[in-house]
């Protein structure tokens, strides 16, 4: 059976913001889920949308047991994603669901509740990123060169207030002089979890090749090896006879 990919997009800009909307016309999270049905990585894939506007958020139990990795992107409607709903998609990934968290992602409540932190950072509109691998040879960034160009997006900068990734796969510069962990992956229970910086609302990020091949290998890695059915500490019988 193929990767089951959920793609999660607020969907308040594109359809409040006539230049976002100009943009992404169906919404960023149908843009995402045409380029994981291109990407080879994902050959067999099934690739599923949800919106803050669905019932539940579209993030229900059922669901989310149905689902491999989870695509987060959100921004401006952080606080509409009930608390109840944050702490069920945390709950996953530590039983092993795949998170991958998109740009102002950052804020979003699962992404803190398994930070710890306040995932606070620098944040100007509009400038050109170089992005650089920092780990060639990782399986994320397969087909990746050493560096490639955004010529705008928006400029997220150091300090950003994470824990110490156990990975930091691309560093982000900026023409105006800042630099950014722009790609970590991060180790929570069974599941891992990848944050990348780039994909500005305003922008046409999510069509620009690279950034597309990043996310689909990426997609690919976070899967789950194996999930478990709860979190519960166990009382059992030794192995071994005494």
């Amino acid at each position: 059976m193929g990767i089951r990919i959920l793609v999660w997009n607020e969907f308040v800009h594109e359809k409040q913001e006539p230049e976002i909307a100009a943009v992404y016309p169906e919404g960023i999270h149908r843009v995402l889920a045409a380029a994981f049905g291109e990407h080879p990585a994902l050959a067999g894939a099934t690739v599923r949308t949800a919106t803050l506007a669905d019932p539940d958020c579209g993030l229900t139990d059922a669901v989310l047991r149905e689902t491999d990795v989870l695509v987060w992107w959100g921004h401006v409607a952080h606080h509409l994603v009930p608390d109840e709903t944050a702490r069920l998609v945390a709950d996953h990934v530590l039983r092993g669901l795949g998170l991958v968290v998109l740009h102002s992602g950052h804020f979003s409540k699962p992404f803190k509740l398994l930070m710890g932190t306040s995932c606070t950072l620098k944040w100007r509109d509009g400038d050109r990123e170089r992005l650089w691998t920092a780990s060639p040879g990782h399986p994320i960034l397969r087909g990746v060169p050493e560096h490639f160009e955004l010529l705008v997006e928006e400029m997220y900068g150091e300090p950003f207030d994470i824990p110490t990734p156990d990975e930091t796969l691309l560093i982000g510069w900026f023409a105006g002089g800042e630099v950014f962990r722009s790609a970590c992956l991060f180790r929570r229970g069974l599941g891992q979890v990848f944050y990348f910086q780039p994909g500005h609302e305003a922008n046409p990020t999510f069509y620009d090749a690279n950034v597309r091949r990043i996310l689909g290998n990426a997609v690919s890695f976070v899967a789950p090896a194996r999930r478990s059915d709860s979190l519960d500490c166990l009382n059992v019988e030794a192995l071994e006879k005494r």
